[in-house]
C-alpha cells in the first residue's frame, strides 16, 4: 500500500512538473579531512558519528534562503514562498523509501542534523515513524551513493519544487594548478520544477552547495 502510494505521487509529479535536472561535481577533500579530524571528539561531546549529510543539509538550508524559488511551490494559481527550510531525507526502510522532515534546518547545527538523522533512520527501521514526522517538508535531499549509485536524476517530492541527489564518492583525476592529481569526487544532481525555477536559480543554487561543502568554513562563516 505504502510503495502504491508513493508510486502514485511520483507519477503525478512526472505528469504535472516540467522537471529539468542540472549537474554539478563536488570535491569531498576538505569536508572528508575535517570529519577525520574531528569524528573523535564530535562522537564523544554529542553521542552522534559525524557524516556528511549534515553538511549537505545545512548547505542546502544556506542556498534555499538564497534562492527562494527552490523553496516555492505552486498552489493552484499562486506561488508560495516559505519563509522557513524544512529539508525531507530520503531513508531506505523495509517497505520502500520514506522521506522524514528536519524542521527549520537554517537553526539546527550539525550535531542537531545528526542526531535527527539517526533518530528518523533508527524509525524508519522499526517502522514507527509517524505521518507529522514525513509531512511538510520544502526541499528534498535523497543520497542513492549509500547503494553505490555514481549518477542519476531524482523525481521531485510533490508538492515540493526541487530535489538534490547525492551519489558515491569516486577517486578520480582533475586539474589543480595545472596538475593531475586524484580527488574523491561526487556528482550532485538538482531536479527542479522549470514552471516555478529558472536555470539561473537552479545553476546559482547547486553552485552554493558545491561551495560550501568543498570549503566547510564558510557554513561557519556564513559565506
Amino acid at each position: 500500500r505504502l510503495r502504491m502510494r508513493v508510486a502514485e505521487r511520483l507519477k503525478s509529479a512526472q505528469n504535472t512538473y516540467a522537471m529539468l535536472t542540472t549537474f554539478n561535481e563536488i570535491d569531498m577533500s576538505n569536508l572528508m579531512s575535517m570529519r577525520t579530524q574531528y569524528k573523535d571528539q564530535f562522537m564523544e561531546k554529542h553521542g552522534v558519528k559525524l557524516g556528511f549529510m549534515s553538511a549537505f543539509i545545512k548547505a542546502s538550508g544556506r542556498a534555499l534562503k538564497a534562492e527562494p524559488a527552490v523553496n516555492a511551490i505552486i498552489d493552484g494559481d499562486e506561488i508560495v514562498y516559505r519563509d522557513y527550510v524544512d529539508v525531507s531525507v530520503a531513508v531506505s526502510a523495509p517497505k520502500g523509501l520514506v522521506v522524514p522532515v528536519l524542521r527549520n534546518v537554517d537553526a539546527m547545527t550539525f550535531a542537531d542534523v545528526e542526531r535527527s538523522i539517526a533518530t528518523y533512520g533508527k524509525k524508519a527501521k522499526d517502522g514507527t515513524l509517524s505521518i507529522d514526522e514525513m509531512t511538510g517538508g520544502t526541499f528534498t535531499i535523497s543520497n542513492g551513493g549509500v547503494f553505490g549509485s555514481l549518477n542519476g536524476t531524482p523525481i521531485i517530492n510533490p508538492p515540493q519544487s526541487a530535489i538534490l541527489g547525492m551519489h558515491s564518492i569516486v577517486q578520480r583525476p582533475v586539474v589543480i594548478n595545472g596538475e593531475i592529481v586524484a580527488r574523491p569526487m561526487m556528482n550532485v544532481a538538482l531536479t527542479y520544477d522549470h514552471r516555478l525555477v529558472d536555470g539561473r536559480e537552479a545553476v546559482t543554487f547547486l553552485k552554493m552547495i558545491k561551495e560550501a561543502v568543498e570549503d566547510p568554513r564558510r557554513l561557519l562563516l556564513n559565506l
